[in-house]
C-alpha cells in the first residue's frame, strides 16, 4: 500500500472511503477537498467490465463537455502543402511542418495538449507514432482527430472547447478530467453526466454482465469519492 503524507490523511477524514455517494455529493466532496495552493483538476476514474486483451472489448471515443476542461488547448495540425495555409486560418496553434515533425521525433517537442491530421499526412505522422500514442496525442479516425480541411475549423474549435478523448488503460480502466475545482457545483456535474452519457454510449456489444464497475471522482492532489451510480 503506498504511503500517503498528512494532508491526505486529513482529507480521507472527510468522508466515509466505504461509502457510494450520489454523483453530486461526490463532486461537492472532491471540490472541497481541492485546498491545494493550485486549481486542481477533478477527475473521473472508471473500471470497465471489459477484457482489454479483446479488440472487440475496446472502449474509444470523445466526449464534449458542455463547460470546457478549465484549460488552455493549444492544437496542432498535421498537414501538407495547402492544407496548412487552411489549419492556420481556422485556428491552429501550430502547424506541423517536416521541422516540427523532426522536432517531435528528436527533441520530443510535445508543446500542445491536441493533433489533428489530415489523412495525407498521416503517412508522416506515422513516424512519430511512438512519441505521441503514449501521450494520447496520435491522430485517430475513430476518435475525431484525422480530419478533411474542411474540417479544420468545426475540429479545432471543439477541442478547444472541450472535446475529450478517452480511451481505456491496458487494465481496463479509463481516466477523464471533468473540469478544473474553481467551477461551480452545476458545471462540474454537468460534464460528469456528460463523461457517463458518453461512455455508456460506447458500449462493446460482446460485454457480459456490468460495464462501468465502479466509478472514483477524485481531486488531483486527494482521495477518492466512489460513486453510487444508481443514484445517478
Amino acid at each position: 500500500m503506498p504511503k500517503h503524507g498528512k494532508r491526505y490523511v486529513d482529507l480521507s477524514k472527510q468522508f466515509d472511503r466505504d461509502t457510494y455517494y450520489e454523483l453530486s455529493e461526490a463532486i461537492k466532496l472532491a471540490k472541497q477537498m481541492a485546498n491545494a495552493k493550485f486549481d486542481e483538476t477533478v477527475e473521473m476514474h472508471l473500471r470497465l467490465g471489459i477484457d482489454p486483451r479483446h479488440s472487440d472489448q475496446q472502449v474509444r471515443s470523445t466526449v464534449m463537455l458542455p463547460h470546457g476542461t478549465g484549460k488552455t488547448v493549444r492544437v496542432l495540425v498535421f498537414a501538407e502543402g495547402d492544407e496548412m495555409k487552411a489549419a492556420q486560418a481556422a485556428g491552429a496553434d501550430i502547424v506541423a511542418d517536416d521541422e516540427v515533425i523532426e522536432r517531435i521525433q528528436k527533441e520530443g517537442f510535445l508543446d500542445f495538449e491536441a493533433a489533428l491530421a489530415t489523412p495525407s499526412a498521416m503517412k508522416k505522422v506515422g513516424r512519430i507514432a511512438r512519441v505521441l500514442g503514449p501521450r494520447g496525442l496520435m491522430p485517430n479516425p475513430k476518435a475525431g482527430t484525422v480530419v478533411n480541411a474542411d474540417d479544420f475549423e468545426r475540429a479545432i474549435s471543439e477541442l478547444k472547447a472541450g472535446r475529450v478523448e478517452f480511451r481505456n488503460d491496458k487494465f481496463g480502466n479509463l481516466h477523464l478530467p471533468v473540469g478544473k475545482a474553481s467551477f461551480d457545483e452545476a458545471k462540474l456535474l454537468e460534464n460528469a453526466r456528460a463523461i457517463l452519457e458518453a461512455v455508456n454510449g460506447v458500449k462493446p456489444s460482446g460485454i457480459k454482465g456490468i460495464y462501468i464497475r465502479r466509478v472514483v471522482v477524485t481531486p488531483t492532489m486527494g482521495p477518492g469519492v466512489r460513486v453510487d451510480l444508481s443514484a445517478s
